[in-house]
């Protein structure tokens, strides 16, 4: 790894060892594993029982690091479900020429991976923590940018790409979804600037005993409008859960709107994807979107 690139074929338990014992001595003699399910933008490995490491996977997800080490300890006293906690600001070195960071462990199993025993429980719990959220002091807070894909933004900042996917659809298909953009993009925010996760997916969501047991990764989060945690509601939420967090997460018709642009943007872009699974994520997207609009 050189001028500052990250190599993800070089993210492994042995390099990760190696910079704990650079630069934590204390935690020297801890075993170190990777996490299965550790998601796309970063790389997480445990060491020891109680300490993860989470490095970024691409130079692009750098930025991501110092923002979400700051905001942890921002928002913890604000939400009412655990999220990670900082113990150690890894810094660039020779061995990896990124900032990176040691979180607590949190027990538990994503969402994407898990049963729950309520869905409405746990679309009441998730609204719970988006609305505490967004009511968590902003002042200083990160402004959206390509650290959050400018969610926190305007979905419109992504009209031409939009533009560019939609031909992928056709027919009615085609039409609402068309029309679903053109709404969201002529639905402008004029509320304050507060804190968006801008990655609430089922990867990011701990369950433990059946229930939401805490919320992970917050690399995109910003200060801005709201809309892009609404995606929930289309994502993999459904039936009765999706009611309740639709009646619970506390906004407005707007921010709906804005909402279904940013489920469309991800849905579109995932929908050509090759990784196994993504299509079929992006189609379900669609489906749920179109029979809602």
């Amino acid at each position: 790894m050189t001028d500052g690139a990250v190599d993800t074929a070089a993210l492994t338990s042995d390099l990760v060892a190696r910079l704990v014992a650079e630069q934590f001595p204390a935690w020297a003699e801890l075993p170190v594993r990777p996490v299965a399910l550790s998601g796309n933008d970063h790389r997480m490995f445990r060491v020891g029982d109680a300490l993860t490491a989470r490095l970024p996977s691409h130079s692009g997800y750098i930025p991501q690091v110092p923002k979400e080490q700051d905001a942890l300890s921002r928002l913890a006293p604000h939400v009412p479900l655990p999220i990670p906690v900082l113990h150690g600001r890894g810094r660039p070195s020779a061995l990896f020429p990124a900032p990176w960071s040691v979180l607590g462990w949190i027990d538990g199993t994503p969402l994407s991976a898990a049963s729950v025993d309520d869905d409405d429980a746990l679309a009441g719990a998730l609204a719970d923590f988006l609305r505490d959220l967004r009511a968590a002091p902003a002042a200083g807070g990160p402004a959206p940018g390509p650290h959050s894909a400018f969610r926190g933004g305007s979905v419109a900042r992504w009209d031409d790409e939009v533009q560019a996917l939609l031909p992928q659809l056709s027919g009615r298909e085609l039409d609402a979804a068309a029309g679903m953009w053109r709404d969201a993009v002529a639905a402008p925010y004029s509320g304050p600037a507060v804190w968006v996760h801008g990655d609430v997916a089922a990867g990011n969501l701990l369950v433990r005993e059946g229930r939401l047991a805490a919320v992970l990764d917050f690399g995109c989060a910003a200060v801005g409008d709201p809309a892009c945690d609404a995606v929930p509601r289309w994502t993999f939420l459904a039936g009765g859960a999706a009611l309740r967090f639709t009646r619970e997460l506390g906004v407005d018709d707007a921010t709906w709107a804005r909402g279904r642009g940013w489920a469309l943007w991800k849905a579109l872009i995932m929908l050509s994807h090759t990784v196994p699974g993504q299509a079929e994520f992006a189609r379900r997207v669609l489906d749920a979107l179109i029979a809602d609009r």
